[in-house]
């Protein structure tokens, strides 16, 4: 009893000598999954519950008074064996009260520091596994105290007895995790998807992890994922299922070179899988590499082609000197091209005949029958060009407001054409000449370079817009 007692004692001795009452608050982050921790969590609850009924308060004191009077009552009356049974009942509830802490915490400190790190800063670690190892002071002295005398026959240790059973209790807690850890499905950050460094999965390569991250549906470092949910049944197979599947489609995939799209592939039960495979099938990873590259290169050989095209126009002269004039290829996914001041992007003008529209610090203009490319010259001036209409289908010209003086095109592709505003923040107007739309719209596919731009910027405090043709 003034065992179970001792830490009450110790903290009212602390709190009359030092004025502290040894209370402790800490307040931690962990990460993943570790197995101790994963079994002390669903019983902790009514660990706690039970512990807070008066007869377990104080170290299990009161339950150890009324354990002894029991004990004692028995023997007077000849019962001795009621006696010690009751005083091994009263043994067992506190061992099981008092024991999973300091097991768990053990069991987890041997599985490493990140799994230690689960039950709190190192000091409360230390802390919890000192006073958990005491608390099983108690029940053994309680079980000490109830043994038969050496004279009586005992056919096995009571000690012997309590360990077996406490072994017993033991594997019981920990066979349905063990047994079930084949069926593991590792969350985002015991995979440690994003690379922060506190991945607590052991036993798979950094392929094998991302692989199953993607599967998951987990964001990775470069931000890509597979949606939130992932692929689609697979959310709930063991890490090691979509593993041995994924290896599986590897050998098919391998054996076609690597094409993801082959029949034999295709056909495969877990072709959901595919679009993941890049991670964890050197082969299907050189395809997709291979297949970049050629896209790559047919992409650059359609663009080289479309400027080439634009090249070929002949470069605009015009009647008066410019500030600068710049010639590119501009292409669109969605009709315009734009201009703003830097930290208006995004404001988007209505057009004035289809052509060209116009707000403070942004201007959109028509290039293309919803994608494509148009080829275009900027011409900026410090003061009003002559009016060439006669080579031109359309002409509008707007009022334009630079509020910062950066004035620059922008393409879909990011290309840009800066330094347009010629004279800083300030009033303009902007001309924009255009031919090859009525050819784009009647042709199904036109010919390269067939829509071409200039556009003019030039000061000018007018704020109408002017259609000239």
């Amino acid at each position: 009893m003034l065992t179970a007692l001792g830490p009450q004692l110790y903290f009212l001795l602390i709190s009359f000598a030092f004025g502290d009452d040894g209370i402790r608050s800490y307040i931690w982050e962990s990460w993943g999954s570790c197995l101790g921790r994963d079994i002390y969590d669903p019983i902790e609850s009514w660990t706690f519950a039970v512990a807070d009924f008066p007869l377990f308060q104080y170290g299990g004191a009161p339950l150890i008074v009324l354990g002894f009077a029991g004990w004692y009552l028995s023997v007077r009356r000849g019962r001795e064996t009621l006696g010690r049974v009751l005083g091994r009942v009263i043994a067992v509830v506190l061992l099981v009260l008092s024991l999973p802490g300091p097991l768990l915490i053990g069991l987890d400190s041997a599985l490493g520091p990140q799994c230690a790190e689960a039950w709190g800063p190192a000091d409360l670690v230390s802390d919890r596994m000192w006073w958990g190892l005491y608390s099983l002071v108690s029940p053994v002295l309680v079980l000490l105290a109830v043994r038969p005398p050496r004279r009586e026959f005992v056919r096995r240790s009571t000690v012997a007895l309590t360990a077996a059973a406490i072994l017993v209790v033991a594997t019981l807690l920990l066979l349905p995790t063990r047994s079930a850890a084949p069926s593991k499905v590792s969350s985002e950050q015991e995979l440690d998807c994003v690379g922060f460094g506190g991945g607590t999965v052991t036993g798979l390569s950094a392929d094998e992890k991302r692989f199953l991250c993607q599967v998951r549906g987990y964001d990775l470092p470069d931000g890509s994922s597979y949606g939130t949910e992932g692929l689609e049944g697979w959310d709930e197979v063991s890490d090691e299922d979509v593993l041995a599947q994924g290896r599986q489609l590897c050998d098919v995939a391998t054996r076609h070179g690597g094409d993801i799209q082959a029949p034999a592939v295709q056909q495969a039960p877990q072709v959901s899988l595919a679009g993941a495979l890049t991670s964890l099938c050197p082969a299907v990873a050189r395809a997709q590499e291979a297949e970049g590259r050629r896209r790559q290169e047919e992409a650059d050989a359609y663009v080289a082609e479309k400027e080439k095209a634009c090249a070929a126009h002949p470069r605009h002269r015009p009647r008066i000197h410019p500030v600068r004039q710049r010639r590119a290829t501009m292409w669109t996914e969605f009709w315009t091209i734009d201009g703003w001041d830097e930290g208006f992007e995004g404001t988007v003008p209505d057009l004035v005949k289809d052509l060209v529209g116009s707000e403070r610090g942004a201007l959109r203009i028509w290039a293309a029958d919803e994608i494509g490319h148009a080829c275009v010259t900027a011409e900026s001036y410090t003061r009003r060009p002559p009016l060439e209409a006669k080579a031109w289908e359309e002409i509008v010209e707007v009022g334009y407001e630079s509020p910062t003086g950066s004035l620059y095109l922008v393409d879909g592709d990011g290309k840009q054409l800066p330094g347009l505003a010629s004279r800083g923040p300030g009033s303009y107007r902007v001309r924009v000449h255009l031919r090859g739309r009525k050819l784009v719209y009647q042709v199904a596919y036109p010919p390269d370079g067939a829509v071409e731009l200039l556009i003019e910027v030039f000061p000018g405090k007018e704020k109408k817009p002017v259609v000239y043709k």
